[in-house]
């Protein structure tokens, strides 16, 4: 059956390794990826411990419904505390890994200790062996996969590894997968290499037995038949998520030379038809029928002859419209770059905005950033900067350690002009405008955040009655309102948690498209695939009971309502450019204060962010840690 997963331990300092079944009462509870990671990380994890030592515990989890033929189902969770942030740290990624890990009857790993030497993992059927990794230490994350292939004499042979970040403990170093596929947000990456730990190999020959075969296999047809209808997911497969930008730039949307504007101005090379000029064709992720990723060759330039895979949005922002630069040539490069090296897109660019802002405004000058000009648009200096980064070379090594402790170290009034929230650099996107997702940045468990709760679909207008029936309650249509926005931000929340939890894609649900499958289909396809019947009603309670957990982990941290908040700059600085709805706009602090108190009270949390009593107990949270697992 496909709930006899199992768990494995896996302690790298005494190379003690058990295993077990995953128990029933946490899949009713927790589903399985993410939310089975966010228990496991509150119940093994003591307080206020160095994320980069031994204690730090490292968990990957396939997803419920991982392996079943639609909705992109290969995702998998990895999570540890943030060295970057020290909240939550957890990150979600696609491609072929997830699937081939529960094929080899394993579901979870749970990953202590730190190896006296570089290693990797090798998960076969039903066995996990440590194995030795010194061959593999320095080598960049697309030749570490190759070279593990080789060694099982197995193309099949899927791995989660790390680059030269990782090892150099960049602390968003991110987690790879195939030629793009990174748990990128809050510094997985970092915590594996603070373990010795290069690459976990899964190869597995075991098949999933669902309860209703016949009948899964049919409804997920339809469930790839609903998505691929619908305008968003037809868009997608043709550009990718580059699709976004062609709206947001143009509306004024989007945060340029770091965050001194809303657009950006000549930007039509990063127009997403422009991948034309290097696409060779797209592919998809484990069960995914979109196909929204394009794979890209330069044979021409400097940097020819390459070949990757992407971009995405994010990339567009990252190395495009923050440090402004505009040619397509340049995102793909760098995009290139940060997998080659195995760093985060969005906190590399992030970062590297900020400090060319500060160098335009002369706190950073060229005695400090070691000669290398921090102009806007210098594509050999951003690319030079990445490199330094994921080497801890030169002023690389204070941009490597992330906000929290660059700001401190360049001081000066430097912190102002972060864009950042909990540690953690934001998207490229400009929230004044949009009090949803500003909320949800400033609230999100990781960090500033577009994925734990970003209600995309708010920029649509949809009427009135759509979005009551939808959110279960009043929503304004006008995306500058802030009316009923945090009823959006909590329900996408709770969805987003429930679609980490069985394993599936967030942009094959409602994120983009009001008409992608949610709750009613998510509670047909677990029963269809396990047997369990979960009602929309109690995968809405799962999805409050995993987001909650995850703000204890963070409470316990201390990190409490202060900590939900934007950076000044929203309140301040109005933008100034872009299509009326969108210029003249900042966040209003009053309004934004008592949206968080609509927030804390749908949630069942005080005026304090802290969950009430009889919240814990009505999520069963009462008597954590509890330590079923």
């Amino acid at each position: 059956m496909v709930l006899k997963g199992k768990v494995a331990y896996i302690n790298l300092s005494t190379r003690k390794l058990s295993q077990e079944f995953v128990p029933a009462r946490m899949r009713t509870l927790y589903l399985g990826g993410r939310g089975i990671d966010m228990y496991m990380l509150y119940n093994h994890l003591k307080p206020e411990i160095d994320p980069l030592s031994p204690e730090n515990v490292l968990l990957v989890g396939a997803g419920l419904l991982g392996g079943i033929p639609c909705l992109g189902s290969g995702r998998c969770d990895i999570a540890a505390k943030s060295p970057l942030t020290g909240a939550i740290g957890d990150s979600n990624l696609g491609g072929f890994f997830a699937p081939e890990l529960r094929f080899t009857g394993f579901d979870h790993l749970v990953i202590t200790g730190k190896a006296e030497k570089p290693v990797y993992l090798l998960v076969k059927n039903d066995e996990i062996e440590i194995r030795e990794a010194s061959h593999l230490w320095g080598k960049d994350t697309f030749e570490t996969q190759t070279i593990i292939r080789k060694d099982q004499d197995d193309e099949n042979v899927k791995s989660l590894v790390i680059g030269v970040a990782g090892e150099n403990l960049v602390r968003f170093a991110n987690i790879l997968t195939g030629m793009k596929n990174s748990a990128g947000r809050t510094g997985m990456g970092c915590v594996m290499g603070s373990k010795n730990l290069k690459a976990i190999a899964a190869r597995g020959t075991t098949p999933l037995e669902f309860a209703h075969p016949d009948e899964l296999l049919e409804y997920c047809r339809q469930m790839n038949d609903m998505i691929t209808s619908t305008r968003w997911s037809k868009a997608q497969s043709r550009w990718g998520t580059m699709i976004i930008y062609s709206n947001t730039n143009t509306t004024g949307l989007i945060r340029t030379r770091n965050f001194q504007l809303n657009r950006l101005e000549e930007g039509q090379d990063l127009e997403p038809e422009n991948i034309d000029r290097y696409s060779i064709g797209t592919s998809g992720c484990y069960g995914c029928a979109v196909h929204c990723r394009h794979r890209y060759i330069l044979r021409e330039g400097p940097h020819a002859p390459l070949y990757g895979e992407g971009p995405e949005y994010t990339s567009l922002g990252a190395f495009g419209t923050m440090v402004d630069c505009k040619r397509m040539e340049t995102i793909l490069v760098a995009n290139h770059l940060v997998n080659k090296y195995g760093l985060d897109t969005l906190e590399t660019g992030g970062l590297i905005a900020w400090a060319m802002e500060l160098y335009e405004k002369g706190i950073l000058n060229d005695k400090i950033t070691n000669g290398l000009k921090l102009e806007w648009g210098n594509e050999e200096a951003l690319y030079e900067l990445i490199s330094n980064i994921a080497h801890r070379e030169g002023f690389g090594n204070t941009l490597a350690d992330g906000f929290r402790k660059a700001i401190p170290k360049i001081g000066n009034g430097s912190e102002y002009y972060a864009i950042q929230v909990k540690g953690m650099s934001n998207l490229h996107s400009d929230e004044r405008p949009t009090p949803s997702f500003a909320l949800g940045i400033a609230t999100s468990t990781r960090g500033a955040d577009h994925l734990r709760s970003r209600p995309a679909i708010d920029m649509y207008g949809l009427p009135e009655d759509v979005l009551e029936e939808l959110y279960g309650g009043p929503v304004a249509p006008d995306y500058n309102s802030y009316d009923g926005k945090p009823r959006m931000v909590w329900w996408q929340e709770r969805l987003y948690a429930v679609t980490d939890s069985i394993g599936l894609c967030k942009f094959q649900t409602v994120f983009c498209s009001v008409h992608a499958p949610k709750w009613k289909e998510f509670s047909k396809l677990i029963q269809l695939a396990t047997g369990m019947e979960i009602s929309e009603a109690q995968l809405m309670e799962i999805g409050e009971r995993i987001y909650t957990i995850e703000r204890l982990f963070n409470l316990r941290e201390g990190f409490s309502r202060k900590d939900d908040n934007l950076p000044e700059r929203y309140f301040k600085e109005p933008t100034q450019i872009g299509l009326p709805v969108a210029r003249n706009k900042k966040i209003d602090r009053e309004r934004f204060s008592k949206m968080l108190d609509e927030y804390y009270e749908l949630h069942g949390w005080d005026n304090n962010g802290i969950p009430r009593t009889d919240t814990l107990k009505k999520l069963s949270l009462h008597k954590e840690p509890s330590n079923l697992m």
